[in-house]
């Protein structure tokens, strides 16, 4: 299935949520309440097609073809 993730064409495998998109991207594994399963904060907020999405229903939330994804990450620094 193709999306858009952050204004570039990007594949995941059908019946894809959120968590799984962001356990791709990050390397991370993510737990059902979005939170990293290693206990590190992750740094990250999803949009789906210009909607914020909590992390609390990331893995609830399927992803559908053609889906416009922001995944922005905080920086910290000065």
């Amino acid at each position: 299935m193709n999306i858009t993730l952050n204004g570039a064409p990007h594949a995941v495998p059908r019946e894809a949520s959120i968590t799984t998109l962001v356990t791709q991207i990050t390397g991370r594994t993510i737990a059902a309440n979005g939170q990293a399963t290693d206990g590190q904060k992750l740094g990250v907020a999803i949009a789906r097609n210009s909607e914020v999405v909590p992390r609390s229903q990331w893995s609830a939330t399927a992803l559908a073809d053609g889906d416009t994804i922001e995944l922005v990450t905080a920086v910290q620094g000065g």
